[in-house]
């Protein structure tokens, strides 16, 4: 069977099939072909199968189409008697006729080859089996037909331990791998597995696709390691649960090593539907292991036959594959058990509970033609569904994968890790009528002969499935977020108990590895081991290992998965658990129990006091004893109890969930036990009684007692009763090596505490005489009794006393003694310090009337260790001012443990107030007093003069010391300064004469006590002042003076500066007070100086009536008569001088104010009365009214007689006085007309005409008039007199109207100004807004569909008839087609989008982007078809699978390239002026074109921008790339037309002279037809603005025009007036 190879080719594999080299393309997908030569690479490899049994390997290159038949026969004869002797096996037993009349060849398919062989019809590089006839029987077999040789390192993986289940398990794995792959929706494809077992001979029948001999599928059947669905498992991954798809096969070796282990031989027979033959392959298990072997060649036997009347009835769509194994070494089988068995191996396959709750049935599973879905109880899975609960499941999503630096698609390949997925279903088995269902599954297990060594508490409660097929070895008792926690309390001990009731079913995907026998997982996986850990809260396998959960589609956390696994199991337990039915007695219902200890979390319960449980009646009054262990707070002892009552959850005939027993601890009296009331309200109080639950019967850990043993454990309690305590004394711990004791009575402040205090329990049987047995075991209780210690203490005998310290400890043992209460107090209290009564109080915790007390006295010292303050914190401090009397200070004397001593005399104590080292000040005044306990310091006064050293906080100590000054006391205090007393100004000298209205610029008042010390801050002083006023508000007046409070600052002073200010008038007494305590204790003193008013005008003492008194000289001299030229009038600076006229001869307007300049006032005139009499006038100062002067004027009727000087009796030379005439006034003369000439234009600004009117003629006139009529003037000299004055008020009145006119056309001009202003902002506004219109209308006409409309406008271009395709229905479309280049970005500017137009260039441009080479090939045939030869030339087509990242390898991002650094020029730390970006992140992609179809997952973004710009960078102009030409690899562009590629080609034209038709579309973020809409709105409004600006303009230049011409005319009668004075 098996043929010898040579030694030259041990160990290797024959290379059958040649690799064939793939044609390359070029960069937009077109296969490119070398040459027509490699046609002469077509081999064809043929196995020939001889009449003689034996095969022929037979290769040839052939060129042509056909070969004749002889020429054919030829070259398989040369080939066999050239092989014959080479591989030296001698001649075979049969001779081949050569000479047969029609010796032909048969194929596969049946066809005979009589005539020629057609090489067209066979494929190239694969193998053809050929049947030569040559008229003889054809043979049952063909030696080496097939070779099986693996590969030689796969043998080191087969399976260690294997099984006849486990070996029939692999065949049944292929057969239902193979007809998983028919379709089950087809009528005529069948899924049918059909095992047969006999005595001799074991069969497995498929209807899967079969195999044949032309591919060689049945050679890999056969070879180990040549799986054929190990490269479907990453299919097996994901998908819903159970995850029913049986790609089972991982190592290859399944069917080979299966078969030979079940038996010596085996055939394997398959067919497919193509193929009318059935290949037939043996296998021969002691040919295999032959050790006469000495070449590592496996080839066997096999076969050509025509197929069976009962295969072809088992699969009527014609493909099956049988293996039958010949002489099985296991002739005796259970068939029933094995029929179970793969049940539970298979059974989602078999009977499929679907996740939408429908029973499907995938495969068609016969074994001995029994189909296995009519067992029905037979097997785990059947027996353990049948005793589930059929409530709600508890189910979890779990999803296993690596973090992304471990979970990519290249490092999962290598590592072995793809993702997995795992389905947990946890179901709950209940406990029916106190039986749980997990014990009836065990039950029924061994009764039907399975082995199972499992209890309740053992049991696997995990059972887990790979694909839907069972792996039996996975057998886990928890995992761990199952796992019961120890936890304290009822509810949780119940909980713990549901828990041991709740199996999990897994299901997992092929993403976790199995073990090479397929009944576990792989030990070491990481998935494996994350699963069996899932829920523990530690990592598996490092951080990169992930885990995700979910429940009901949401993502949990374990946190929360322990919460809700808990809930689930709570509400399983209230709706199924079926603990206990009822009791035997009549029950006594209780409703609402309030004791919480029961552990019953039911509303309604049942007392009973009879049971039946595991065949025995327990009743109340029952002794028993449960077992340490049984339960929670039973883990040490067996605890005797006395059973009372049986509580049951529910009413009678209700499903009973929890049932407890309530038992009365052994020793624990009937009073403090459980006591049922039935009073008309049932009340069940459990008192000091034990609640159990009813499973320590079950688990019988709770047995009866006898009465013999019951008294023999009530006697002994009653020994272990605690009667006392009892201290040891120093011998007995010594004697015990422990170092302790108890002191005396009475001791010394400072004694040490006692190290430790050992005290014992003394039982009732100790007698306190025995003092000889104070340490024997039998006489101190061992029991574990609690030991509580309480220290107290007071000070006097009779006084309450105060907690010291307390502690509870438990006994220990020392030297074999048992029960020692060790008090370890040395380090809590180290000494006894404190005088007084210290009592030690000792209990025990649970035991009344068992305490012991013990007191000690401690004594003060008699030697004195300190002085101390009697009733004053050490912190606070006590305020002392200078100069009094301070509160008495108290000072008591303490031992050096601080214990008081009386005073046994009166000290003599020191006083020092100090700071730091330095002594302030020395104590001389004060009263000492002391009694027994305490010394008194009374009428202390401290007298310093450096408290400023000690300023701000005036923080000292009083330093109180004994005369040797061995002990002192410091009292700390504040020492604040005295009262104000001294007060000192700066300057110290102050100029005495002021003036009215004058401000103090600087004065400060330095404020000092009696003692030289500055007085506190925010001192309070009070300002009295006499002719002040407080600028700042703070005074209050006071009959004639005026008062204020004013705050001393820190460094003691107050700040008078400029706050004081002189208010009295000239010549008066002012003066500044500090008043302290009703005590005037500084006083300042000033003088205003003195002013006179005065005329320095000469007045006539006689006036005539009805004249007027001119240009009178008002003067204000100080006591030199010296004119005082400070005195002006301005009001903004707040000097108000003015002069006020008042007559009481006549009314005068009081209003009427006079301002005084450099000491002067002038009157211009002053109008006499008609009539005669004395005319009395008094002119005095407006805010002085002191300074006035009285002018007496005789007013008579008679003209120029007896006149008079009021002040000088001289003639007034009328020279120089030339209006001192008082002549009745003439009336004014119209004006006459005269010839005035052109007027130069004048600045009519306020300002302009001012300056005009001062610069006329104007002012010549009035000092020396000169009109044309001087004969008429000088007639009389008196009316020209009178003429003048009348001249002045026309002047006057000609002024102001020129004024006014002045100041309308400067307002005028100034509006103008500012409406020109606004009508140019307007302007310049709307010409902005056209200018951005129109370029919104230039935008618009790149936008994307102006773009598609100019391609869609090139005819039958292809990228013309692709815009077209994209306009029709998505199924019309053309596959895998993406679109134009130019359609598939956009930028945001114009400039940017034609520079990139440039470079790429209108090819590129138009460019069909596909997604791989098929799609390409597809839309060229539609193209073609649609234009055939009428197509407007060529054009380009980028396929992207065939295109490749830029050389720094990018990242996948969507739309971000991170990875992309900015360039550095050659200084490497500053990027080059006026670099705006690389192409790629300027052309933004749209979101549809985002993604990448393609499996390595890069992105359309980076493919096809990195193809079409690499790293091309952008710059603002050409200078800025220029400089930047160092860090340019792929090429730059400008904005201004700039070109420079790779390869050296530079260009720099002009963009806007060379424009391309097709660019990318310009796409704002604000979409262009709103920004057109905003603007335009806007242009509108500021046009509407313009216009009105425009209509105020003209208006105001018509009133300017009209008030021009009036001043023009007010000018020209002005300039008339002068010319005629």
């Amino acid at each position: 069977m098996f043929s010898k190879t040579p030694p030259s080719i041990l160990g290797k594999r024959p290379n059958e099939e040649p690799s064939k080299e793939r044609p390359r393309k070029n960069l937009f997908g077109g296969v490119k072909v070398e040459s027509d030569a490699l046609l002469a690479n077509k081999i064809f490899w043929f196995r020939i199968l001889l009449p003689n049994g034996t095969t022929l390997e037979l290769k040839m290159t052939e060129l042509r189409s056909h070969m004749p038949i002889e020429e054919f026969i030829a070259a398989v004869k040369r080939e066999y008697f050239n092989t014959v002797p080479r591989t030296g096996s001698g001649q075979p037993e049969t001779r081949i006729n050569w000479t047969y009349a029609d010796l032909h060849f048969t194929d596969a398919d049946g066809n005979k080859m009589r005539t020629e062989v057609k090489f067209r019809d066979l494929l190239p590089n694969k193998r053809h089996i050929l049947a030569l006839n040559d008229g003889s029987a054809e043979p049952e077999a063909y030696e080496d037909m097939w070779d099986l040789t693996p590969d030689t390192d796969l043998l080191k993986e087969l399976p260690d331990e294997y099984t006849f289940e486990t070996a029939l398990a692999d065949l049944i794995d292929n057969s239902l791998q193979a007809v998983w792959s028919n379709d089950s929706n087809h009528k005529g494809e069948k899924r049918l597995i059909s095992v047969d077992l006999c005595k001799n001979r074991i069969s497995i029948f498929d209807t899967g696709p079969g195999m044949d001999g032309v591919n060689e599928k049945i050679v890999k059947w056969g070879k180990m390691g040549s799986s054929m669905h190990r490269e479907e498992r990453e299919q097996a991954i994901g998908g819903e649960p159970p995850y029913l798809m049986p790609f089972f096969g991982m190592f290859g070796y399944g069917g080979p090593v299966a078969t030979m282990f079940l038996g010596r031989h085996a055939v394997v027979s398959s067919k497919t539907k193509t193929c009318n033959k059935v290949f037939t392959l043996h296998l021969e298990r002691d040919a295999l292991i032959s050790p006469s072997r000495t070449e590592n060649r496996w080839k066997t036997k096999g076969g050509m036959r025509d197929p069976l009347d009962d295969e072809m009835s088992k699969s009527r769509h014609g493909s099956f594959t049988k293996v039958e194994i010949l002489g099985p070494k296991r002739s005796t089988l259970d068939v029933k058990k094995l029929q179970c068995k793969l049940k539970d191996i298979y059974f989602p396959y078999i009977q499929c509970d679907e996740m939408s709750g429908k029973t499907s049935r995938p495969i068609e599973f016969r074994v001995n033609g029994i189909d296995l879905t009519e067992i029905i109880e037979g097997g785990e899975v059947a027996i353990t569904n049948m005793h589930s609960c059929n409530g709600p499941e508890f189910t979890l999503q779990l999803h296993f994968s690596y973090s992304d630096d471990a979970s990519s698609p290249s490092c999962q390949r290598k590592n072995g890790f793809l993702d997995a997925n795992a389905w947990l279903r946890c179901v709950y088995f209940p406990i029916i009528k106190g039986e749980e269902s997990i014990t009836r599954i065990i039950t029924k297990l061994e009764a039907d002969g399975f082995e199972i060594r499992e209890s309740f508490e053992n049991y696997s409660r995990v059972s887990v499935r790979r694909l839907g097929r069972l792996l039996p070895d996975t057998r886990w008792t928890w995992l761990p977020f199952m796992e019961p926690k120890a936890k304290k309390g009822e509810k949780a001990q119940n909980l713990k108990r549901c828990r041991y009731r709740v199996k999990c079913f897994i299901e997992t995907d092929s993403g976790f590895n199995p073990t090479p026998t397929k009944t576990d997982l792989a030990h070491h996986h990481p998935y494996t081991n994350a699963l069996k850990n899932f829920g523990s809260g530690t990592p598996v396998n490092g951080k990169e290992l992930q885990i995700e959960i979910l429940r009901d589609g949401k993502k949990l956390t374990l946190t929360t998965l322990e919460k809700q696994y808990s809930d689930w199991i709570s509400e399983m337990h209230d709706l199924y658990d079926d603990e206990i039915e009822s009791g035997l007695d009549q029950p006594t219902i209780l409703i609402s129990p309030e004791n919480k200890k029961l552990g019953i979390s039911s509303d309604v319960i049942r007392v009973h006091k009879e049971i039946q449980r595991k065949r025995t009646c327990w009743k109340a009054g029952q002794r028993m004893k449960i077992l340490k262990g049984a339960c929670a707070g039973f883990h040490k002892n067996n605890v005797f109890a006395t059973l009372e009552y049986i509580i049951l959850e529910g009413l009678p005939g209700d499903a009973c969930g929890e049932a407890r027993l309530i038992c009365r601890p052994l020793g624990l009296p009937e009073a403090k036990g459980c006591r049922l009331s039935d009073n008309g309200n049932n009340v069940l109080d459990i008192g000091e009684s034990l609640s159990l639950s009813i499973s320590v019967i079950d688990s019988e850990k709770c047995i009866a007692v006898s009465d013999i043993e019951w008294n023999s454990q009530l006697e002994k309690h009653r020994q272990k009763l605690p009667s006392g305590i009892d201290l040891l004394s120093l011998e007995e711990c010594q004697e015990l090596e422990i170092g302790g004791g108890f002191p005396t009575n009475i001791i010394k402040a400072g004694n040490a505490f006692p190290q430790k205090i050992v005290a014992v329990v003394r039982p009732k049987a100790f007698d306190s005489a025995s003092s000889t047995k104070r340490l024997d075991q039998k006489f101190i209780v061992r029991e574990n009794f609690e030991m509580i210690l309480e220290v107290n203490f007071r000070v006097e005998e009779s006084a309450r006393s105060g907690h010291i310290y307390s502690v509870r400890i438990k006994p220990s043992s020392h030297k074999g003694l048992q029960g020692l209460y060790i008090f370890l107090l040395s380090s809590k209290i180290e000494k006894f310090q404190k005088a007084g009564y210290y009592t030690f109080l000792f209990s025990l915790a649970d035991v009344k009337d068992v305490h012991f007390q013990k007191a000690v006295q401690v004594q003060a010292l008699a030697e004195i260790g300190s002085w101390r303050l009697v009733n004053h914190n050490q912190n606070s401090q006590c305020t002392i001012r200078v100069g009094c009397r301070t509160p008495s200070i108290s000072i008591a004397c303490y031992d050096r443990y601080n214990n008081r001593l009386p005073f046994t005399s009166t000290p003599r104590p020191t006083i020092k107030l100090i700071k730091g080292s330095h002594v302030l000040a020395q104590v001389r005044h004060m009263k000492v007093t002391a009694d027994k306990s305490v010394m008194t310091i009374k009428n202390i006064v401290v007298e310093c003069h450096d408290l400023d050293k000690i300023r701000p906080k005036y923080e000292a100590y009083l330093k109180i010391s004994s005369v040797d000054k061995a002990l002192s006391v410091n009292c700390p205090c504040q020492v604040l300064p005295g009262s104000p007393k001294i007060i000192t100004t700066l300057p110290p000298k102050l100029r005495k004469q002021l003036l009215p209205g004058q401000i103090i610029e600087k004065l400060v008042l330095e404020v000092f006590d009696e003692y030289g010390n500055h007085v506190g801050k925010d001192e309070n002083i009070l300002l009295r002042v006499d002719g002040f006023s407080f600028l700042d508000g703070s005074s209050a007046v006071r009959n004639v003076v005026t008062d204020c409070n004013k705050m001393v600052d820190a460094r003691g002073y107050v700040d008078l500066s400029d706050v004081l200010k002189v208010s009295k008038g000239y010549g008066k007494d002012v003066s500044l007070s500090v008043i302290s305590k009703d005590k005037v204790i500084f006083k300042m003193e000033f003088q205003t100086e003195r002013r006179e008013l005065r005329t320095d005008s000469k007045i006539f003492k006689y006036c005539e009536a009805g004249s007027e008194l001119e240009n009178i000289l008002f003067e204000i001299v100080d006591a030199d008569g010296v004119v005082d030229e400070n005195i002006n009038d301005n009001e903004k600076h707040g000097q108000i001088h003015t002069l006020i006229l008042k007559s009481d001869s006549m009314d005068m307007d009081n209003f009427v104010r006079y301002s005084f300049s450099r000491g002067r006032s002038t009157v211009r005139s002053i109008h006499l009365p008609q009539r005669e009499g004395i005319f009395t006038l008094t002119a005095f100062h407006s805010h002085y009214p002191d300074l006035k002067v009285d002018i007496e004027v005789h007013v008579q009727n008679d003209r120029g007689e007896n006149l008079e000087l009021a002040d000088h009796e001289d003639y007034m030379d009328p020279e120089i006085f030339p209006k001192a005439s008082f002549r009745n006034a003439l009336p004014l003369p119209r004006t006459p007309v005269l010839d005035v000439p052109d007027i130069e234009p004048v600045n009519v600004s306020p300002q302009g005409l001012k300056e005009n009117i001062l610069h006329s003629d104007y002012s010549s006139c009035l000092k020396n008039p000169k009109p044309e009529h001087q004969n008429a003037q000088n007639e009389n000299s008196g009316d020209r007199s009178n003429f003048a004055g009348n001249s002045l008020i026309c002047l006057k009145e000609l002024e102001d109207d020129l004024t006014n006119c002045g100041l309308t056309i400067g307002n005028h001009e100034s509006d103008l100004k500012m409406l020109k202003q606004k009508q140019s902002t307007l302007q310049k506004h709307i010409s902005d807004l056209q200018a951005l219109v129109i370029e919104l209308d230039a935008l618009s006409t790149f936008g994307k569909e102006c773009i598609e409309q100019k391609i869609e406008s090139r005819g039958d271009s292809a990228s013309a008839f692709l815009c077209k395709l994209r306009k029709l229905a998505l199924e019309d479309r053309p596959k895998g087609v993406l679109g134009v280049v130019a359609l598939l970005g956009s930028v945001q500017t114009i400039e940017l989008s034609r520079m990139l137009a440039q470079y790429l260039g209108e090819d590129q441009m138009l460019a069909i982007v596909c997604e791989n080479y098929a799609a390409a090939e597809s839309f060229d045939t539609r193209f073609s078809s649609k234009f055939g030869q009428s197509s407007s030339g060529r054009y380009l087509t980028l396929c992207l699978e065939d295109t490749r990242t830029n050389g720094n390898e990018l990242e996948s991002d969507s739309q971000n390239l991170d990875s992309l650094q900015e360039p550095t020029l050659p200084n490497g730390c500053s990027t080059p002026h006026g670099f705006l970006g690389y192409a790629v992140r300027l052309v933004n992609m749209e979101a549809v074109h985002s993604h990448g179809t393609r499996k390595n997952d890069i992105s359309t973004r980076q493919t096809l921008l990195c193809c079409l710009f690499g790293e091309l960078q952008v710059y603002e102009n050409k200078q800025c790339m220029k400089m930047a030409r160092a860090c340019i690899r792929d090429g730059a562009i400008s904005l201004d037309g700039g070109i420079m590629k790779r390869n050296g080609l530079i260009s720099f034209g002009n963009w806007e002279q060379v424009t391309p038709d097709v660019i990318f579309p310009v796409v704002n973020k604000m979409p262009v037809s709103l920004t057109r809409l905003k603007a335009s709105k806007c242009m509108v409004e500021r046009e509407s603005e313009l216009a009105e600006v425009t209509r105020e303009i003209d208006e105001k230049n018509t009133l300017y025009k009209i008030d021009m011409e009036i001043f023009q005319r007010s000018r020209n009668r002005y300039n008339l007036y002068l010319s005629q004075m």
